[in-house]
């Protein structure tokens, strides 16, 4: 018995929408796991960590903010070293160079990690299939939770430091304020400021002072760069100046026969044998000195007494006159 053509064509019509779910499911799954991807040519390239912090197969690649490939593999090697393997978009591959860094990264601020490509130079060229790219170590969450203990342990401690520093502040204050301390008496003590005060006054005058002293010193040396002056021909002429020394030449010579002549009297006068030891030990011959000195000055005496008889006598009044006229006559024509 055949089939009508009622149920011929359900069957088809059946069959059509299933294909059509059929198409759209696979178009889907391919849309949401970028399952599109695999159809694209990859090359494949490995890098080599110590500590991938937590990254799984199936991890995107970024270059530049682009979306490149995706982590095929990974491989623990070695004694604690992990390769991975990159699967990059081939079209992807001239912009990449060979000196170009790896490292992890995540996709937000608490996304999947991702690998992140970066860096190179021209002079390097393009990476190609089995290369290996280098490695940026970076910072994984745990270093920078263990930096952040070590950062707040260290303000604890600064903390605990300047705490420490204002009790000593309050301290210091405190003595200020009570007048203990050097500083506390020096601030509170009105005789210790006056006598302070003074000193910075006499300090003050002894200043201008030394200020008026200094301005004399100026003005004398003014006056001795001043030509036509004493100051300035004591300075510069020569001629006086080899005329004062010597003088002092002079002086010097009188001042050393002084000295020998005085020290010839000293030995002259030590020795009584001399004339000068004998007036100056011998006490018989300075009487008899000072006896004879007498007699001179007495008869002296009488001598004047006889001469002034003498003018007055008959016999030589006339000479004495007439001397005394011509000495009176010269005296006057001069």
């Amino acid at each position: 018995m055949s089939e009508s053509p009622k149920n011929n064509k359900r069957a088809v019509i059946v069959g059509v929408f299933v294909l059509l779910g059929l198409i759209f499911l696979i178009a889907g799954v391919l849309m949401i796991g970028d399952l599109h991807e695999t159809f694209k040519k990859k090359m494949q390239v490995i890098s080599q960590f110590d500590d991938v912090n937590g990254l799984q197969a199936g991890n995107s690649i970024w270059f530049s903010g682009v979306k490149i490939g995706t982590v095929n593999r990974i491989d623990l090697h070695g004694e604690s070293q992990v390769v991975v393997g990159l699967k990059i978009d081939i079209n992807a591959q001239q912009f990449i160079r060979k000196d170009a860094l790896v490292k992890i990264s995540t996709d937000g601020l608490i996304g999947n990690k991702i690998l992140v490509i970066y860096g190179g130079t021209s002079k390097f060229g393009e990476v190609q299939e089995g290369d290996t790219l280098a490695v940026e170590n970076t910072f994984s969450t745990e270093d920078m939770i263990n930096t952040l203990q070590k950062n707040n342990e260290n303000i604890l401690a600064i903390t605990t430091d300047f705490m420490a520093i204002s009790t000593d502040i309050k301290s210091v204050s405190k003595k200020l304020t009570t007048n203990e301390g050097t500083i506390g008496k020096l601030l509170n003590d009105d005789d210790l400021y006056r006598n302070i005060n003074t000193a910075a006054a006499t300090l003050k005058n002894a200043s201008a002072k030394a200020q008026e002293l200094t301005g004399s010193l100026a003005a004398f040396s003014a006056g001795l760069n001043k030509e036509g002056t004493l100051a300035n021909d004591f300075v510069t002429d020569t001629i006086i100046y080899n005329s004062i020394k010597n003088s002092v030449l002079q002086l010097q010579e009188i001042a050393d026969t002084a000295a020998l002549f005085v020290a010839n009297l000293k030995e002259a006068g030590s020795n009584p044998r001399s004339s000068i030891g004998v007036l100056l030990h011998d006490e018989k011959t300075g009487a008899h000195l000072k006896q004879t000195l007498k007699n001179l000055e007495s008869g002296s005496k009488k001598l004047d007494e006889d001469l002034e008889a003498v003018q007055h006598s008959f016999l030589l009044r006339g000479f004495f006159k007439k001397k005394a006229k011509a000495a009176k006559k010269a005296l006057s024509e001069k």
